[in-house]
């Protein structure tokens, strides 16, 4: 029989838990499910006191280290941050600031870092750039383009899926150049108002933007080092797949509370629904997917950065987490009967969270063959 006892365990440290009941408190406070509601409505991307709030309790910074104005943490630290921000489907850009900061660490010159790590720190929002109209989840398949014309530089295509681009400070974009994958920091100043347009996604508590990139002049101080470039994005696309994983685990413990909150209150035939088996037993299947895809949550937090087998339990956390929610929000919908078929039923909110974080850097299947080339 294998011996196990070598295998890495689950570790959550003082910080984390500290953090996790500080953010869950945080979020149930400022992040009614009423509030997301009202942003699909609002005008503004985000509620920009909440983010003042956010970064005045130092979250932007927990993964940028001490010199740069953060507190020298971790993203297994964040985590514990984004999970509760989930369950209230919060929708800030948190995760994108977080990674464009991860970004800057990794490939940045001294100069960006010294720009811009502290800005992110105190406050100031990172955008995303690195998807495109095919939908490819490979984030090397590239068809925008950094090119060289007359001693210029200058990008051609178009980006999508770029969440909060209108509201963002500093935008990270993934582009060919010379036939392989480079990355881009511009401050957003830089874009025209025509260049970003709004998309309509799936969940729409959340912003999300179309770039469109073609001619913009851009500096060889603006790309990031070449010889990191690859390593970046393999970042990016597992520490992706990681919040992901943490948003779409905060959303199932939230939909199963409103649902089981429905169950308790909802009378049918003189008895509460809630007392019926047909209704009770799914409940709890939703509660133990759960509590499995968090298992593999805080396992791949707890390995991160560790290779192979960091990226092994990634892609695990987000295959889970995103049938955990599949499978606790569809049983919502139907069990709030009627009504939960209307956009009106809170249910909607978190499946339309969970259709969103799968089709972000690849949906349960994929992250599935990704798991076969990397175990067989």
């Amino acid at each position: 029989m294998a011996d196990m006892s070598s295998r890495p365990k689950i570790s959550f440290s003082d910080e984390q838990a500290q953090l996790l009941e500080i953010a869950t408190q945080f979020s149930r406070d400022k992040f009614p499910l009423s509030a997301a509601r009202a942003r699909i409505a609002a005008a503004e991307d985000f509620n920009r006191e909440i983010w003042n709030e956010m970064a005045a309790l130092g979250w932007l910074g927990v993964a940028i280290p001490e010199a740069h104005g953060g507190s020298g943490l971790g993203l297994a630290e964040v985590v514990t941050i984004v999970e509760p921000l989930g369950r209230q489907v919060a929708g800030t850009p948190l995760i994108s600031t977080t990674l464009v900061a991860q970004a800057l660490l990794m490939a940045g010159s001294e100069a960006q870092k010294k720009t811009w790590l502290p800005k992110l720190a105190e406050g100031a929002i990172g955008a995303l750039a690195l998807c495109e109209p095919a939908g490819d989840w490979s984030l090397t398949n590239l068809t925008a383009t950094l090119t060289k014309t007359a001693g210029t530089l200058a990008l051609f295509g178009v980006k999508t899926f770029v969440t909060d681009a209108a509201s963002a400070d500093v935008m990270l974009i993934s582009v060919l150049h010379d036939g392989q994958p480079a990355l881009v920091l511009l401050d957003r100043a830089r874009f025209s108002k025509g260049q970003i347009a709004r998309e309509t996604v799936i969940d729409e508590t959340r912003r999300s933007y179309r770039v469109t990139l073609d001619g913009m002049v851009v500096a060889a101080e603006d790309v990031l080092d070449a010889s990191k470039t690859a390593a970046t994005l393999r970042l990016l696309d597992e520490a992706s797949c990681l919040f992901a994983a943490a948003e779409m685990c905060g959303g199932a413990a939230g939909v199963i509370a409103t649902t089981v909150d429905y169950l308790k209150t909802r009378k049918q035939f003189g008895r509460l629904i809630g007392s019926y088996q047909a209704l009770k037993h799914p409940m709890v299947d939703a509660l133990v997917m759960l509590d499995g895809a968090r298992s593999h949550l805080y396992y791949a937090a707890s390995l991160w950065g560790q290779g192979a087998e960091s990226e092994i339990a990634v892609r695990m956390a987000k295959a889970a987490a995103g049938e955990a929610l599949a499978f606790a929000a569809d049983r919502g919908i139907q069990f709030h009967g009627g009504f939960g078929f209307t956009y009106d039923c809170d249910a909607q909110l978190y499946r339309r969270l969970g259709l969103w974080g799968e089709a972000r850097y690849g949906d349960a299947p994929w992250q599935r063959a990704r798991l076969a080339q990397l175990l067989l």
